[in-house]
């Protein structure tokens, strides 16, 4: 499930590596985990990724903001931590 993926992101602040590039990472939750604000910004160019994600009782609900569901996607499925 895709929110589970991003749910290992922690909440608040957190740094990652996206394409051999370092992103800054902000996660917030609101309704118990129901509802996730992603927003990575590059650190050192200006890409960006943000998304709201909806989990309901019958389906995870992805709205990617001003971008492609695939870059969304392909972010969250390949960002790496930093250790």
């Amino acid at each position: 499930m895709l929110i589970d993926k991003i749910k290992q992101f922690p909440l608040g602040y957190s740094e990652v590596y996206y394409q051999n590039k370092k992103y800054g990472v902000s996660r917030s939750e609101f309704n118990q985990g129901k509802s996730i604000k992603l927003y990575a910004k590059e650190l050192a160019g200006d890409d960006f990724i943000s998304l709201n994600i909806y989990s309901t009782s019958t389906a995870e609900i992805l709205k990617p903001c001003e971008m492609p569901e695939h870059k969304v996607i392909d972010f969250i499925n390949n960002f790496r931590p930093i250790i």
